[in-house]
């Protein structure tokens, strides 16, 4: 009998996910807890059995400069704004690797019961920006599973589009490339489109995050649609925000909703696709590894009360694919 799911992915980059909005701005310690509060994470996780997708940019899988020269492809992106290429970027600014590099990172979660290593792009690499082409992408996407085999031995089967920019005219590259299942947009339409942002997009995800002002968040099984030669799309849910100082009725709401959210999908035996950056909690660590510990305590009393599991992207994405061929038969 289905049980209502509880996912999780993480979109894990540090600099590289926001080196074209903040620069050289960037505070130091804010990646520095970042750093030191992913094994606090991992332990969390891994003691409560919660299954996690780690959609990891392929970059951070180098050791040092030298490396992360050798994987990055010829073939590179060639956006018409140059300040979105991460490669730019470097060769402006330089290489630094505490928040560059972090494979002893990864390490770690290899390491860490019920978690899945994906992928962000090797790049952080943005499929709906002018000028960069299929081929590029291509070999980005080769990029990654290259260094992940060599360095790692694995093969990297889930991929979230980074700034959730997904081209569909670029899913069949990461089937043919390896990636069976990608993170797709909560289905409302303030987070379509998300290349063309507005006002009116960012106001209603803000206060969606509080309280509801588009269609519920979980779905089932049966919703998600398999199409040929595409990877599986796996809906988000909810983006977890990061905590705000200062505002403890904000930061109770905006929880309350999340846990909310999940009891719907234990009830309904639906499925609930939590997702956040792990940098997300460098400003606060203390206090956002509190609030996770009340999602992973939830979790614990959802899935005693209504039986409800925890399955990362690929486990979930499988348990999709499987149901649909029990229905055939």
């Amino acid at each position: 009998m289905q049980s209502g799911i509880f996912t999780i992915s993480l979109d894990f980059e540090l600099l590289w996910g926001i080196f074209d909005k903040v620069g050289t701005r960037y505070k130091p310690d804010y990646f520095s807890n970042t750093r030191a509060v992913i094994p606090k994470m991992l332990d969390l996780f891994g003691q409560n059995e919660i299954s996690v997708t780690w959609a990891t940019v392929g970059m951070l899988f180098a050791e040092n400069e030298e490396e992360w020269k050798s994987y990055s492809p010829a073939f590179q992106p060639s956006y018409r704004n140059k300040n979105l290429s991460a490669y730019e970027w470097a060769k402006t600014h330089g290489i630094h690797p505490e928040v560059h590099f972090a494979p002893e990172l990864i390490r770690e979660i290899l390491s860490t019961p019920f978690q899945e290593l994906g992928s962000h792009t090797y790049a952080h690499y943005y499929t709906l920006m002018r000028g960069q082409s299929p081929e590029q992408f291509r070999q980005d996407l080769k990029a990654t599973q290259k260094i992940a085999e060599d360095k790692f031995g694995v093969r990297l089967k889930s991929l979230v589009f980074p700034r959730n920019h997904i081209n569909e005219l670029y899913l069949g590259i990461c089937l043919e490339e390896g990636y069976e299942f990608v993170r797709g947009n909560p289905k409302n339409w303030f987070w379509q489109e998300t290349q063309h942002e507005s006002f009116e997009k960012k106001l209603f995800r803000s206060a969606d995050c509080f309280f509801q002002v588009g269609g519920k968040s979980t779905f089932s099984l049966e919703e998600v649609r398999e199409y040929d030669n595409e990877p599986l799309i796996l809906p988000a849910s909810r983006i977890l925000r990061p905590y705000t100082n200062g505002n403890p009725l904000f930061n109770k709401v905006r929880l309350l909703r999340i846990l909310d959210e999940m009891e719907y999908a234990a009830k309904n035996k639906e499925v609930y696709h939590l997702w956040w950056h792990p940098h997300n909690f460098g400003n606060s660590p203390e206090v956002s590894i509190l609030e996770l510990k009340q999602i992973v305590s939830h979790f614990s009393h959802l899935k005693s009360k209504y039986g409800m599991v925890s399955l990362h992207m690929e486990k979930l994405g499988n348990q999709i694919k499987n149901s649909k061929v029990a229905l055939e038969i």
